[in-house]
């Protein structure tokens, strides 16, 4: 099998986690290979809807600082990747609209809105309670994997698709590389970035599992704002007029296939919010493979062999979670003391 040039770090997976580490990486002078079993950015991060949920009752407390400090940086994190790559990630500061505002938990940054005040962010929102709005950001994640992937590239960044990590290779206690089924990669640093795939390279194996998310985009209908957030679905407009609506959370192992009732149920619940999407028509759909853990709590720190790290498990959060990732994954990679506790994140806590 023939053995090519070393790297300093070998990541494994070109999702949105793998690729913002790869930049950082680099940026520390690292030689950086990426390795991805398919196509750069086609998995979970390019079917995500991209909203930038820093607080409230869909982060758990565990997961809050990082998740705030990882909404704090997105601004700047954007345009990195904007000016880099020369390409719009379509980073949107309109903010959401939930309702009803009296089923959940918002931060304290949630302002109590009036209907009135609804109809005037939203003229064709329909409902009959209060709701809240929150200042949270938005992103097209397809557009970011499209500015990260281009970004590292210009970094100086190596790049192989279609290569499926088979097992990771050790000498002694320490990593070594990484096998695929056509070659070795040899690297004294490896990083497991493989999403709901985490789990098949071995040793070890981390618990990390697929969790499909179906959703609908919709285009042709009203010029929504704001994201809208209901008890049983969630509206995310995009700059070009497109409408992303989901999502569900199936335990179906990696079956991508979308189910025409589920699409109909998505748009049907859309509909009761916003009449108006009656008239607007079906542009794709899609499935996404999230990585879920035991404990719905992401994957962070270095294996029980030296040199091997794991940053995986985000679930629904990988988007949002990239900045800050990406920042803690290389302290601990250089051999900083990482600014952040991730103690409740360890590998070491499925030992």
């Amino acid at each position: 099998m023939p053995r090519v040039k070393s790297w300093d770090v070998v990541i494994i997976g070109a999702g949105i986690i793998g690729l913002s580490l790869a930049i950082s990486l680099r940026k520390q002078g690292l030689r950086v290979l990426v390795v991805e079993r398919g196509e750069p950015g086609h998995e979970a991060s390019s079917a995500a809807a991209g909203m930038l949920v820093g607080s409230g009752t869909e982060i758990p407390s565990r997961l809050e600082t990082l998740a705030a400090e990882s909404a704090r940086m997105y601004p700047e994190f954007a345009h990195e990747l904007e000016d880099e790559s020369g390409l719009k990630v379509d980073l949107r500061e309109q903010g959401t609209i939930v309702l009803p505002a009296s089923k959940v938990a918002f931060p304290e940054s949630a302002e109590p809105i009036s209907l009135e005040q609804v109809q005037l962010l939203e003229p064709e929102l329909r409902f009959t309670s209060f709701a809240a709005f929150v200042p949270e950001r938005s992103v097209d994640p397809r557009a970011l994997v499209s500015a990260a992937l281009k970004a590292a590239l210009h970094r100086g960044v190596d790049i192989s698709s279609g290569s499926e990590v088979k097992a990771l290779l050790t000498h002694g206690d320490r990593v070594s590389g990484v096998q695929t089924g056509k070659t070795i990669y040899s690297g004294g640093i490896v990083v497991n970035c493989a999403g709901a795939w985490a789990g098949y390279i071995a040793p070890p194996n981390f618990p990390v599992h697929p969790v499909k998310g179906q959703m609908v985009a919709v285009v042709g209908g009203p010029k929504l704002q704001h994201v809208i957030r209901g008890d049983d679905v969630y509206l995310v407009p995009r700059s070009d007029g497109r409408i992303v609506i989901g999502s569900t959370l199936e335990d179906t192992g990696y079956n991508k296939q979308t189910d025409v009732n589920t699409i109909q149920q998505l748009l049907h619940a859309a509909r009761e919010l916003v009449p108006a999407l009656a008239n607007a028509r079906v542009h794709e759909d899609w499935a996404g493979l999230r990585p879920g853990t035991p404990d719905s709590f992401p994957i962070l720190g270095e294996a029980s062999i030296r040199g091997y790290f794991v940053a995986s498990g985000h679930y629904r959060d990988g988007i949002l979670l990239a900045p800050i990732t990406s920042q803690v994954m290389t302290e601990l990679i250089l051999g900083k003391p990482p600014m952040h506790d991730l103690a409740p994140f360890s590998p070491a806590r499925f030992d």
